[in-house]
């Protein structure tokens, strides 16, 4: 098991004694193992750490474990993370006090040792799949969304598109007739030279086939968008399917298109692409799209809180003035940026390579944003772990990333970060049939 995927464990409790037992049991199993000794201690820790599952005791100097429970709930942050009383309390009513405050599950003292592991391993079961039903109903609202989306927008900008081919055809025949009228008949009446000059006819003739061909343009744009989003959420094909996965980097990116746009705050971030000549695999092809979609709008959040959180100067509404520069390749922990630091230029790099002796398809996402403290990069992968502000970040994307990659595809997905400089998420695909 590697160190991000271990679960951790915070427990709270004031006697040295329990903590001790609790901690042999839990860091023997696996566990990582987070110890507060009062309320106090429990709710900062929670608020920093924001374990898997927190195991309360009920009976503690200054706040209990009950008021320790209502804080935790009313909390946006940890209101979501399993809270299991431990208790010598055998009254019913104080344990539907417990549940009423939100607590899932009471272990009586004294501590067993199948117990604990039972009761803990069951709720962190349950919040496993509580994920998988979060991913299952995103993707499924996701992919209605866009079937009405692309529905409603296809069948018009179709039509619109088609027409604008014969309007095109239909004004070059009419400019035509007006070029031969003016050749033939130079001495027009007064009222049509005053009409003429009063519409700037000299200047729609030049215009109106520019106006026409950026019409087609955008229509033509409309419809690689659509198609973006069909392709984006695979829609019209089986759950899986041989595809090739540079065309659902490429939707996506597509779809993320206005955010890669230049802003009053940033110039527009740069998207390098190094494709290598892979071959078409079989895999659940909108999941795999879910997950570049989560890679990349990470990868965009990092370079944005890079920029808001550095004193650097902002680009200009007029201007083209570049921000603080790094360095465009993933740099090692040594790397040291020059003091005179002159230029930024935001970039994601999107890396793809065929392996063919160990038969899997490597794919490499680089940013040169906020990058990752060690501590984070060990638990980036966690369900519901997140350090993002409350409402900007369930805590959901790269752990749905993570369990699309590991478990559907049996693949591997890693991540190499240094703080200030970057971040660099690293996935592998065999290219060996998927069975259902």
């Amino acid at each position: 098991m590697n160190d991000y995927q271990k679960e951790l464990i915070l427990i709270v409790d004031d006697i040295p004694n329990n903590l001790k037992v609790l901690f042999d049991i839990l860091n023997n199993s696996g566990f990582k193992v987070s110890i507060a000794k009062s309320g106090e201690s429990a709710l900062q820790k929670a608020q920093e750490t924001l374990p898997n599952l927190i195991l309360l005791d009920v009976m503690m100097p200054g706040i209990d474990g009950f008021e320790t429970c209502r804080r935790l709930k009313n909390n946006p942050k940890t209101k979501d993370i399993p809270v299991i009383f431990m208790t010598a309390l055998s009254e019913t009513v104080e344990k539907v006090k417990g549940l009423h405050l939100g607590a899932v599950d009471y272990i009586t003292k004294p501590i067993e040792h199948e117990e604990v592991l039972a009761r803990i391993n069951v709720h962190l079961e349950l919040r496993r799949m509580q994920l998988k039903l979060v991913q299952e109903e995103k993707m499924s609202s996701l992919g209605q969304l866009v079937a009405g989306i692309a529905h409603e927008i296809n069948n018009p900008v179709s039509f619109i598109s088609g027409n604008l081919i014969y309007a095109q055809k239909y004004i070059e025949n009419f400019l035509k007739l007006l070029q031969l009228y003016e050749k033939y008949t130079p001495d027009t009446i007064q009222e049509v030279q005053e009409f003429s000059k009063f519409i700037e006819l000299d200047f729609i003739k030049e215009d109106l086939p520019k106006l026409l061909s950026s019409m087609i343009v955008g229509s033509k744009r409309i419809q690689e968008i659509v198609r973006s989003l069909r392709i984006f959420s695979r829609l019209d094909e089986a759950e899986i399917k041989e595809v090739d996965l540079h065309t659902g980097i490429d939707s996506t990116l597509m779809i993320l298109h206005s955010r890669l746009r230049a802003t009053q705050e940033r110039p527009a971030i740069e998207v390098i692409k190094e494709y290598g000549e892979i071959i078409p695999i079989e895999c659940y092809a909108g999941q795999m799209n879910q997950v570049f979609m989560n890679l990349l709008s990470n990868a965009i959040d990092a370079i944005d809180e890079k920029i808001n959180n550095v004193q650097l100067p902002k680009i200009k509404k007029t201007g083209l003035d570049k921000l603080t520069y790094l360095p465009t390749q993933f740099p090692t922990p040594n790397s040291i940026l020059p003091k005179s630091e002159i230029e930024f230029t935001p970039q994601i790099k999107i890396r793809t390579e065929l392996i063919k002796d160990q038969k899997i398809i490597l794919i490499q996402i680089s940013d040169n944003g906020v990058g990752m403290p060690r501590e984070v990069q060990q638990r980036i992968f966690e369900q519901f772990f997140t350090t993002k502000d409350v409402g900007k970040g369930t805590g959901l994307g790269l752990a749905i990333a993570h369990q699309i990659i590991i478990e559907k595809h049996r693949g591997t997905l890693e991540v190499k970060s240094v703080s200030g400089h970057g971040s660099q998420f690293i996935i592998t695909i065999p290219i060996c049939r998927i069975e259902d």
